[in-house]
């Protein structure tokens, strides 16, 4: 069974998202045959690198509220991640355009270490407060995963892989996905936001069923 996951590094509820998806996935039945892709979706595409204010500033301009609105509105969903073992310092938030990021995951994906890429995305943003579009940061989280020199420094010095995330972006417009995390099974069910482990595991036996009666049924 194939579950792809669309989802962007500078949502927090993409975050918390996978840490309830692991902890589904660890106690389903049938994990080892499950492949898991993650796929591009970018929430800001015209974000700059660099901006001048925080994330509170940014919030409130692309919602129309006031800062205090938006740091309100932060504080209740670190306490959401918090609920699932998240350390999410909202204050030293980086904001800035993933594209670079999500470059990479698609690089790691080559290497079969796309899910760590995510994490190690995840934890750099809303954890340490790096601005994951910086080569030294994205660098430093290669490192890590054990990529190719060579093919990082290619990849940052490039294009590589921006047509890939056009491309699913796309694929979710088509797949009426408007919001992150979604989680796709096999293409023929979804289950959209940061839902519980327990939710995400009855999905997981509902869409294994489904697969499974399907291939035996077979055509007539």
């Amino acid at each position: 069974m194939r579950v792809e996951i669309w989802s962007d590094i500078a949502c927090p509820f993409c975050y918390i998202g996978k840490r309830s998806f692991d902890e589904a996935l660890a106690r389903f039945e049938h994990a080892d045959d499950v492949e898991v892709i993650w796929r591009s979706y970018q929430l800001g595409p015209g974000m700059p690198k660099e901006i001048s204010g925080d994330i509170y500033d940014v919030l409130a301009a692309k919602y129309g509220g006031t800062r205090e609105q938006a740091r309100e509105m932060n504080g209740r969903v670190a306490a959401a991640a918090e609920a699932v073992g998240l350390d999410c310092d909202f204050d030293s938030i980086q904001p800035t355009n993933t594209l670079d990021a999500h470059r990479l995951v698609q690089l790691a994906a080559a290497a079969g270490r796309q899910g760590e890429a995510e994490e190690l995305l995840f934890e750099a943003y809303f954890r340490d407060g790096l601005n994951v579009s910086h080569a030294s940061v994205l660098e430093r989280i290669s490192a890590v995963l054990g990529l190719d020199r060579g093919d990082v420094a290619e990849l940052l010095e490039g294009d590589g892989f921006s047509q890939q995330v056009a491309d699913e972006q796309e694929q979710a417009n088509e797949l009426g996905i408007s919001a992150v995390p979604t989680f796709v099974f096999d293409r023929a069910s979804a289950v959209q936001g940061a839902q519980s482990s327990d939710l995400l595991l009855e999905a997981l036996r509902t869409a294994w069923n489904s697969s499974t009666a399907s291939s035996q049924t077979g055509p007539t």
